[in-house]
């Protein structure tokens, strides 16, 4: 496990990134100032720097500005208040209408005629492809942030209720918001407390996948085990059965669960005739 301390006393000096990185935490309360625009530049900037997929970048960035709909955002993305307050919130958009547009306007159904072959629309691998796109600018936009002095949370609760917030949005049909940032400047004096890991052991591997952790899986979640509490609200008997309750089993991961089935009905292979 990479120890921070042990780097700087090592006669390395630390790197501006790595500190930025090792030291972020999520952030749900925010200084009440606007971000300002050059810092929102930078962000975006940093953004749409990031790696992507045959420099296709599949992805959108909505900046949410309209308090109205961040108070909408409030209650769809599992009723979490403190997105209205957010200064800046950001949706990442995995996206490939922008291609079958350009596609389109290319002719390229005529070119796959002359070829024999049949156009076909984005399928779900593209959407994984545009998925990944859209959250590695997203993970640049964290660190630019972060080195700003702007906070950040993500919130994947944006997959929820993929009708209200494609009507809220106008989004078309190759468009899924698979990620939403809510970022503003650390209140003054806030205390960052880092939340704890799963030991590199549990987590990287070598040439394949080690299922050895099931010898020591107490150990393995033993960060995890620490906050179990015998009178819980859920009637569980251990922490395995109450983090089942409050995430896999909640009602917010159901409707996640469904409303991703929909959004998927729109990238199935569909062949364009």
């Amino acid at each position: 496990m990479f120890n921070v301390e042990y780097y700087c006393k090592g006669g390395i000096e630390m790197n501006n990134v790595i500190d930025v990185m090792m030291n972020r935490v999520s952030l749900r309360k925010y200084d009440e100032r606007l971000v300002a625009k050059e810092h929102i530049d930078i962000i975006l900037e940093c953004a749409m720097r990031a790696p992507t997929a045959g420099n296709m970048m599949l992805y959108s960035i909505i900046k949410v500005e309209d308090q109205k709909k961040k108070d909408v955002l409030s209650k769809t993305c599992d009723n979490q208040p403190f997105i209205a307050k957010a200064p800046l919130v950001l949706i990442f958009l995995a996206d490939y209408q922008r291609w079958y547009d350009y596609y389109i306007h290319s002719q390229v159904s005529d070119y796959c005629k002359s070829k024999g072959v049949k156009f076909e629309g984005p399928s779900e691998a593209n959407l994984m492809l545009a998925t990944c796109d859209a959250i590695i600018a997203a993970q640049n936009a964290v660190i630019a942030g972060e080195a700003l002095g702007i906070g950040s949370c993500y919130i994947g609760d944006i997959m929820e209720n993929y009708e209200t917030h494609r009507e809220l949005f106008n989004l078309p049909k190759w468009v899924f918001p698979v990620g939403m940032l809510c970022m503003g400047y650390y209140p003054e004096g806030y205390n960052k407390v880092k939340r704890e890991r799963f030991d590199e052991k549990y987590i990287v591997y070598t040439d394949t996948y080690d299922e050895s952790y099931k010898d020591n899986i107490k150990d393995c979640f033993k960060n995890i085990e620490r906050r179990f509490n015998e009178t819980n609200e859920f009637g569980a008997k251990n922490m395995g059965q109450v983090h089942y309750a409050i995430k896999t089993g909640a009602e917010f991961s159901k409707e996640m669960a469904r409303s991703v089935k929909v959004a998927l009905k729109n990238w199935n292979s569909e062949i364009i005739e």
